[in-house]
């Protein structure tokens, strides 16, 4: 194609502009074309061809102008500005190839032979120029969009890499707090609790895909499980399920600690926690509840925990997850599906 608009077009453009201005003289005039002398055929012919790779080369160096110069943006008053730029050049240059033509050949110039001059090439020029910039607004529009996405995903890995740093904090002081206490208890006990909670810190820290497989999340929280475990009181009725249909399902990180994070936090009254991870059709379902305490307020259900998983739903999975969380007459039930096709 640029082959074709650097060699091509510029002469066909020349040829265009001569033939269009010289049937309506000819129609005016009835004089016939090939009745001319054919020497004289020949000059305007070349010189025509000659003013279209001017026209081409004066007008892209001209376009180049007005891309640099408005970087900034496009509005009707710069488009405005552009046309008068386009009309004056193409002025100068049509009336400096095909004046002295219609001066010195034929009748002499004419007045008709001022207004094709002056209105025919103007409206190829105005065509051409129509095409020619819709192109680059249309590339500089496509140019910003890519941009603007581009910024806008690194902002939004920004935010998740943050979402998913804020589980830290919480997680590192409860783990720690449980080995301190464990070491005046039972040396050998506190040792495996570091050994998980350094396959568990090994998970978050590491693990660097943006999905994973959901045997890869079961066996987290299975070691999380087993860590809360050791911090919770004896009363503790934990049941766990999780699905032997799930296998190689993917799945983001670190989207189902929250609600097992949040149930052996607020876990109170009959002191229960139920977890249910299946798979249901093309979805993964998993279902958190837990006793709670008789008076609790709606403000302690979730926390700053749940407020990032369902920030981190939005971002991850838009349209593609279902989220509830209530609060019964004496649990607190979570609900998360995730649509895996």
């Amino acid at each position: 194609m640029k082959i074709f608009w650097k060699y091509f077009f510029p002469p066909l453009y020349g040829l265009l502009v001569y033939f269009t201005i010289r049937l309506l003289t000819d129609s005016v005039t009835e004089m016939k074309f090939w009745h001319r002398p054919l020497l004289l055929n020949i000059i305007e012919i070349t010189s025509s061809i000659l003013m279209g790779y001017l026209f081409v080369w004066i007008f892209n160096h001209l376009f180049r102008y007005f891309d640099k110069k408005n970087q900034a943006g496009f509005s009707y008053k710069i488009i405005l500005k552009e046309l008068l730029y386009v009309f004056i050049i193409n002025q100068l240059i049509q009336n400096a190839v095909f004046t002295p033509m219609a001066a010195f050949t034929d009748n002499g110039l004419q007045s008709f032979d001022l207004i094709d001059i002056n209105v025919i090439p103007l409206l190829y020029c105005f065509i051409y120029y129509g095409v020619r910039r819709s192109n680059s607004f249309l590339q500089a529009y496509i140019n910003n969009r890519l941009q603007l996405e581009k910024i806008t995903n690194d902002q939004l890995q920004t935010e998740l890499k943050f979402l998913r740093a804020q589980y830290h904090p919480h997680f590192l002081f409860n783990a720690l707090n449980t080995i301190y206490f464990q070491m005046d208890m039972d040396v050998n006990a506190a040792k495996k609790t570091v050994e998980r909670f350094s396959e568990l810190l090994r998970y978050q820290l590491y693990d660097q895909q943006q999905m994973v497989s959901v045997m890869n999340e079961i066996q987290y929280l299975q070691n999380f499980i087993a860590l809360q475990k050791i911090r919770s009181s004896r009363r503790l009725q934990l049941n766990v399920f999780f699905d032997e249909a799930l296998h190689h399902e993917q799945v983001y990180p670190l989207l189902f600690l929250p609600l097992v994070e949040n149930a052996f936090k607020y876990v109170g009254g009959n002191f229960y926690i139920d977890i249910h991870l299946k798979k249901q059709d093309h979805e993964i379902s998993f279902c958190v509840e837990n006793s709670i305490p008789d008076k609790i307020s709606f403000e302690e259900k979730g926390g700053i925990g749940l407020d990032n998983l369902k920030r981190r739903l939005e971002l991850l999975y838009p349209g593609k997850h279902t989220f509830t969380a209530q609060i019964k007459e004496d649990s607190f039930l979570a609900e998360l599906k995730l649509i895996t096709q």
